[in-house]
């Protein structure tokens, strides 16, 4: 596989409906706006999108979530003063969320990019939250 293409259009055109997008930034910063714009304009829809929070503004992932284009979001923080797109669709039941510890979820994500299917993390082992379970 070439690591390089031509055109933002060219690197969004092999995702498929129903496909899970990992998308990186923290917040605002480093978040792919121009790539995930131009997923938009290639019309994959049913998407699972995995990012550390679920959008902010209608700009980069809020406007991919405001097309209709995900079904689910999988992020450590979904919920800021400005994530007015993700608020409404997931009141509405439009959007699944699944909310995972940060270092869960940079696990998860390193263990998926080495091929390991599952791993154990004891995440809130000895505390309160983790009583009767």
């Amino acid at each position: 596989m070439d690591k390089q293409v031509p055109t933002i259009a060219d690197a969004v055109a092999g995702v498929e409906d129903g496909a899970t997008v990992l998308i990186s930034g923290f917040g605002d910063a480093g978040n792919p706006t121009d790539l995930i714009h131009a997923l938009i304009d290639q019309g994959a829809t049913d998407l699972v999108v995995v990012n550390n929070n679920a959008g902010t503004g209608r700009l980069g992932l809020a406007k991919l979530l405001e097309a209709g284009r995900v079904r689910k979001v999988i992020c450590s923080f979904p919920r800021s003063a400005k994530s007015v797109v993700f608020q409404d669709l997931y009141k509405a039941g439009k959007i699944e969320l699944e909310v995972v510890p940060q270092g869960t979820l940079a696990e998860r994500i390193r263990a998926g990019g080495a091929g390991i299917g599952g791993f154990f993390t004891p995440t809130s082992t000895g505390t309160p939250l983790a009583d009767g379970k």
